[in-house]
């Protein structure tokens, strides 16, 4: 299957959530285990793995994990880059045990000494290119990058970049900002390998800012838009677009291709890393080896619409079917996530500069 990467929705829509299921008689945020440490540990993640309806992969993993340990998780969500700049302001006083984020901002993370090395139980069944070298992340979720369209307005999906130039999407298009989304920065990663650089995907870009509704630092909120026919086109990702789509009729997943070219994504995974200094640091690893339980990722395609991170895990759910035929056909590359982590805040400006944004 293929793979992706990529920010995700930042809207500072934090959302502090206490998971509090089943705790045991013993448990409970105030109390503590045999070593002293409280039993409670809290995530700091990007938004698409947790559901409003409580029915999400988070929801079910942090219930079950919480039943099994009687730890109780805290739950704060945000875009990929607000979750990285928190836990850095937060760096002296550091709140979080686990971070997870999509790339280039896992990377980030770690760039910022954010992370510490941990590698969870599972994780040798994880292919190289999902985790670090190091140990300092390791993803527990694959995803891919996408877009989404309305179906009803639009009885077939668009195809190219270049169909998005049309007038009949002007103010009927919206992607969400690079640089503060993990799936917004993944628009401009994709524009600059289907268009052969930095700066012919400017050129498109700029062009595309005639359409654009506006920034959006939130890629999920997008998702309802366009199923109600605000948007035609918006950016999204195939794991949280596609359970968005059980309550969305209307909703379809698509590739832009460059004009003559096919099809194109990218790995986006939910990578997670144990924070430097946790103040739970016990219970954080306890957490990442629960998450890349088999249990908890034999449910990533049935309960999250994503794809297990391990490859040992081969789920033949329905959801997992028709993932499977959503990539078919689609040409994954894999980006220079070092350059992109290096150069980011420069070409962020340059899109900036480009889009008058």
């Amino acid at each position: 299957m293929p793979s992706k990467l990529l920010l995700r929705s930042a809207a500072a829509v934090v959302v502090g959530l206490a998971l509090t299921a089943s705790l045991t008689a013993c448990g409970g945020s105030s109390s503590a285990d045999s070593q002293g440490e409280e039993k409670v540990v809290t995530v700091y993640s990007a938004d698409g793995l947790k559901s409003e309806k409580g029915d999400g992969w988070y929801d079910k993993v942090f219930a079950d994990f919480t039943k099994k340990t009687g730890i109780e998780v805290k739950y704060v969500e945000g875009g990929s880059g607000e979750m990285v700049q928190r836990a850095v302001r937060e760096k002296t006083n550091t709140q979080a045990d686990v971070l997870i984020t999509l790339p280039p901002f896992i990377q980030q993370a770690d760039g910022k000494g954010l992370l510490q090395a941990y590698e969870p139980q599972g994780s040798d069944k994880v292919n190289g290119a999902d985790k670090a070298a190091d140990g300092k992340w390791t993803s527990v979720v694959k995803n891919y990058f996408g877009f989404v369209y309305n179906k009803k307005e639009l009885p077939e999906a668009p195809k190219t970049w270049e169909e998005l130039l049309d007038a009949k999407y002007k103010g009927k298009l919206q992607y969400s900002t690079p640089g503060v989304a993990g799936d917004g920065t993944a628009v401009l990663i994709k524009a600059m390998h289907d268009f052969g650089g930095k700066e012919p995907a400017l050129e498109y870009l700029k062009k595309l800012q005639a359409n654009n509704v506006g920034p959006s630092s939130s890629t999920s909120k997008l998702a309802p838009k366009t199923d109600k026919g605000e948007l035609l086109v918006a950016n999204g990702d195939v794991q949280m677009n596609f359970a968005q789509s059980k309550s969305m009729p209307n909703l379809g997943i698509w590739f832009p291709a460059k004009d003559g070219g096919k099809p194109t994504s990218f790995a986006l995974p939910y990578a997670a890393g144990l924070v430097d200094k946790a103040p739970h640091s016990e219970n954080g690893k306890k957490l990442l080896d629960f998450m890349l339980g088999e249990e908890a990722q034999k449910l990533v395609s049935e309960i999250g619409g994503g794809f297990p991170a391990r490859t040992d895990v081969k789920p033949t759910d329905a959801n997992a079917v028709e993932l499977t035929r959503i990539m078919t056909g689609v040409e994954i590359f894999e980006p220079d996530w070092a350059d992109i982590d290096k150069n980011l805040t420069g070409y962020v400006d340059a899109w900036k500069s480009a889009t008058g944004s």
